[in-house]
Parts: structure tokens; C-alpha cells; sequence
């Protein structure tokens, strides 16, 4: 009997001591850096990054505070407000769009000025572009009418190569532009769109906009794209742009949003269902691109296949309104006609003007209108 014992207790301590031993690790091909990224080597399928928004920290996330309009001309001022960005009683992180005129009256609109220029560093203007820090209105140049938040990760988490998931319930309301994206922390390739942009995920916030063919392009899309080319002309995100549909709408349920980012491909995905992976053939994006008809210099020549995207990029998250480029001037909006032209020098007037057709859209007395993340994570190759 006390043989056997001894057998036994020789069989549980080795399984135990083999329940404790970790799995030798594989280093992984990502990289990651900033204050949140992890501390030393990193192991193939670590989680380096995750936050489920029991708090909003915003050691984690940065506001960005411009009126530029994202050089799209939105219409929206980004600000760091808790009545705009901010954690609900089930810790979902919201960003709820506000009228700008229920804090300063209408009439500041046209007659007003914002300056955003702060006096400490958590209140910068982050970007001047687009006379984004100080603006007057005017009947021709209507402030902005909307504020909205856009985060991001700039200083704490940058990461190269891995797999990104966020759950996410996009809002809805007419010209509401949600975004969950990732761009460079260096521009090592040059400026826009040369250093590349990685679109998770966009969508429109009308629930019946169709475009001149007929294709629901509102809240039944979703897409995902890369920006990439040597110059802003010659921007070539179609040949690498993809789109998912939902019959009853991605403001409805809640939805995962994925890619997986290697040095040869990237694969975006929605609810583990791939919709689109790039693969660039051995010449790079500047192959697949077909420039070498342009007599150019290769911008990437220095970098891998998967170049541009073979550098540290931030994630950002956003909510847009509007703008001139996104929502297409022949489109059909079941909520009403879009109150402004993609060409119009008063394009933020028209459509402040116009809000009897779209404010209704928002419910604003709900939160349909509110871009939701319950959580965002990334692991290692």
C-alpha cells in the first residue's frame, strides 16, 4: 500500500508541476511601444493591449481638440467633454454627439469665435490644420455646429503586426461617421497617404441612404480599407477597400470588428468572418499599385513587401459628422435630402440650416446616436 501511495503522489507531482510550467515562449515578429505597451520580450498570442473600459483612462487615450475637420471639412469640433466621451453604468465607452449651439446659442454660430488654443498641455489644439484651432463664424462660414470626441493611443500603446479586435455598436442618425482606425506613429514614407492608413472599420449613421445604383450604403454597410500611394492624387485605397452588409443593420447588435496583420497580408473581418485580405504581390504596394508607370521614385523602396505598413501605427477611434467627400451628393436618404453639396463653400452652414430633416434622426433623447466600444484588444502574431 505504501508503495502504491508513493507511486501515486510521484504521478501528481508531476502532473502538477507540469500544469505550472508555462509554454516555452515563441518570440513574436510584432513590436509594440508607449507607456501601455508591454515591458520586454513578447511571446507569439500575448494579449499586449486590452481595455474593457471599467474606467476611462485617459493616460490610455488621448483627446485629440481641433475644429480642422479631419480634412474631410466635417462639421464637428473634437473635444474632451464628459457629457460627449464617456463611461455609461455598464461600462461601455460612448462617445454621444452634442449640438453646439445648446451650450452657446445659435447666433454664436455666425457670429462667434472659438479659440481651442489651451493653456496647459492636456488642453492643446492637436492639430492646426484647417484653421483647426481658431475659427470665427460668419453667414459664409458657419462654426462648426457639432461636438464629437476622437481618441487615440499616440503616446501609450503603438503596435506593428498582430491581431486587433474591438466590440463595437455603431450609432445611428443621419450623416453620423463612425470610425475605428489605426495611422502611423512616424511618417517614415512621407506624408498622407504615403505612410499608409488602416481602416477597421466605417459606416454611415443613415438607416436608408442608398447611393445612384441603389446600394444601401447607411447603417446595412460596413468597411474596411487601406489608404495608401505616394502622393494624395494618387491615393489607391479601391484596389484594397471591402465591405460587409447587414439586413437589419450594424446599429442593431453588437459586432466584432477584426484584422490580423502579418509582414505578407492583412485580413479584416467581422464576427471571425473574413471580408477582404491584401496580399501585395513580391514588387509591394507599389507593384499593386501600378506606378511604376509614373517615372516616381518608390517611397517604399527601403521597407518590406507590406510596406507602407511595416512600421508601429495608433489606434484611433471617432466619431465624424458630415463632411465632403463622404456621403455622396447623388445619394438617396430615406430621412430626407441632404442638406448640403460636397462643393459648397457653405457646406456646414447648409447642413446646420438643414437639421429639421436630420436632428429628428438622432432621437436624441436615446442614446441611438452614441458610438458604443465595449472593449478593444491586440495580441501578438
Amino acid at each position: 500500500m505504501n508503495h502504491l501511495l508513493t507511486i501515486l503522489s510521484l504521478v501528481f507531482d508531476i502532473i502538477n508541476r507540469g500544469n505550472l510550467e508555462s509554454p516555452p515562449c515563441v518570440e513574436s515578429l510584432t513590436t509594440a511601444s508607449g507607456t501601455s505597451a508591454p515591458k520586454g520580450k513578447i511571446c507569439s498570442g500575448d494579449l499586449i493591449f486590452q481595455d474593457h473600459f471599467e474606467n476611462f483612462d485617459l493616460d490610455i487615450w488621448q483627446h485629440e481638440q481641433t475644429l480642422g475637420g479631419g480634412g474631410n471639412w466635417e462639421f464637428q469640433w473634437y473635444t474632451n467633454n464628459r457629457t460627449i466621451s464617456y463611461m455609461d453604468e455598464n461600462d461601455i465607452l460612448m462617445i454621444k454627439p452634442r449640438l453646439l449651439a445648446d451650450d452657446v446659442g445659435e447666433k454664436f454660430l455666425y457670429s462667434g469665435t472659438l479659440d481651442i488654443n489651451g493653456g496647459s498641455p492636456a488642453d492643446e489644439c492637436t492639430n492646426p490644420a484647417w484653421y483647426g484651432c481658431s475659427r470665427t463664424g460668419s453667414q459664409a462660414t458657419v462654426l462648426n455646429p457639432i461636438k464629437s470626441a476622437r481618441i487615440r493611443t499616440l503616446n501609450s500603446f503603438r503596435f506593428k503586426y498582430g491581431k486587433l479586435e474591438a466590440k463595437i455598436k455603431l450609432p445611428a442618425g443621419d450623416w453620423l461617421w463612425p470610425a475605428l482606425w489605426l495611422l502611423p506613429r512616424s511618417n517614415q514614407y512621407g506624408g498622407w497617404p504615403s505612410s499608409g492608413e488602416i481602416d477597421i472599420v466605417e459606416s454611415r449613421g443613415n438607416r436608408d441612404l442608398t447611393d445612384s445604383t441603389g446600394k444601401h450604403i447607411g447603417t446595412k454597410l460596413a468597411s474596411s480599407t487601406l489608404h495608401w500611394g505616394p502622393t494624395y492624387s494618387m491615393n489607391k485605397y479601391s484596389k484594397t477597400h471591402y465591405e460587409q452588409t447587414s439586413y437589419e443593420g450594424f446599429d442593431q447588435e453588437w459586432h466584432l470588428y477584426q484584422m490580423e496583420w502579418t509582414p505578407t497580408n492583412i485580413t479584416f473581418k467581422i464576427d471571425n468572418e473574413p471580408i477582404g485580405t491584401i496580399s501585395p504581390p513580391e514588387g509591394g504596394f507599389w507593384e499593386l499599385g501600378d506606378f511604376n508607370e509614373t517615372n516616381m521614385l518608390n517611397p517604399w523602396r527601403s521597407g518590406n513587401r507590406i510596406a507602407p505598413f511595416d512600421r508601429e501605427f495608433y489606434i484611433v477611434i471617432n466619431l465624424a459628422v458630415g463632411g465632403t467627400n463622404f456621403f455622396p451628393d447623388d445619394a438617396k436618404n430615406g430621412g430626407g435630402k441632404k442638406p448640403w453639396s460636397n462643393k459648397s463653400p457653405r457646406a456646414s452652414g447648409e447642413f446646420w440650416e438643414g437639421r429639421q430633416t436630420w436632428l429628428p434622426t438622432w432621437k436624441m433623447d436615446t442614446d441611438d446616436q452614441a458610438f458604443k466600444i465595449d472593449y478593444v484588444k491586440v495580441w501578438a502574431l
